[in-house]
């Protein structure tokens, strides 16, 4: 089986981030106004706020959560030395991880079972929420099946990943993990290259300049009580200034 680990923990990497780089200049350019999650609150609002609260801040955080420990393992491993923090960890993961979840599901549920929102659903939207809830399905059976998922991750997953960035792929550990776990970094690779071709797309865009932007000042010029008299009549010019 060497030749399936060889194109998957060592070709798949490097094709899907090509795809995803080229991809997602190439819609930009190509549909910019398509570059976005495409909406579908006003077409159905109700009951989609709870689900999209639990989806979008639980797979944040559980992503900083990966991103942290990739970039840091050392770090990790010495802070998780301590079984108490390690355990107070391994719990508030697996309650993002269920929270993701039930909010993906909620919004699946929702996209299939109201017509509005089953017209202006792609193969692709479908395709891409479903192998979502296959990726959280396989995170949360690692994390029950397999604990201590911090310990391999740092231990042995973090360097595997670091030798494909200096493009000297050390596929041996990963080889060796069980096949849920296996399953689940190959569902990642597929995830980011599917990226510029779903919604997800829209977080390479978000408005994140908002968090350190200067505060807005704005100006109220209009008579506030003519504007709000409902029995102001229509006027083409606008009301004098206060």
């Amino acid at each position: 089986m060497s030749w399936l680990n060889n194109f998957l923990f060592v070709a798949l990497p490097y094709v899907a981030v090509v795809i995803f780089c080229v991809g997602a200049v190439y819609r930009y350019r190509a549909s910019g106004f398509q570059y976005s999650s495409l909406s579908s609150q006003f077409l159905e609002g109700r009951g989609s706020y709870l689900f999209s609260m639990l989806f979008h801040w639980g797979i944040l955080i559980l992503f900083i959560g990966h991103l942290v420990t990739f970039l840091f393992p050392a770090m990790t491993l010495a802070w998780h030395s301590d079984p108490v923090r390690l355990i107070i960890d391994e719990i508030v993961a697996l309650a993002l991880g269920l929270g993701v979840l039930i909010g993906l599901a909620g919004l699946l549920v929702r996209r299939i079972s109201h017509p509005r929102l089953w017209v202006v659903t792609s193969r692709m939207d479908l395709m891409i929420e479903l192998l979502l809830l296959a990726q959280i399905v396989l995170g949360l059976w690692t994390a029950l099946g397999y604990r201590w998922g911090y310990y391999w991750f740092a231990a042995d997953l973090s360097p595997y990943l670091w030798s494909v960035v200096k493009l000297n792929p050390q596929i041996e550990a990963v080889s060796a993990m069980p096949v849920v776990i296996q399953a689940h970094v190959v569902g990642a690779f597929i995830i980011l290259g599917m990226i510029p071709f779903t919604r997800l797309v829209h977080f390479l865009v978000a408005p994140f300049h908002y968090l350190w932007r200067r505060q807005q000042l704005v100006m109220w010029y209009w008579d506030r009580k003519r504007v709000r008299d409902p029995g102001a009549g229509w006027t083409e010019t606008r009301p004098g200034n206060n």
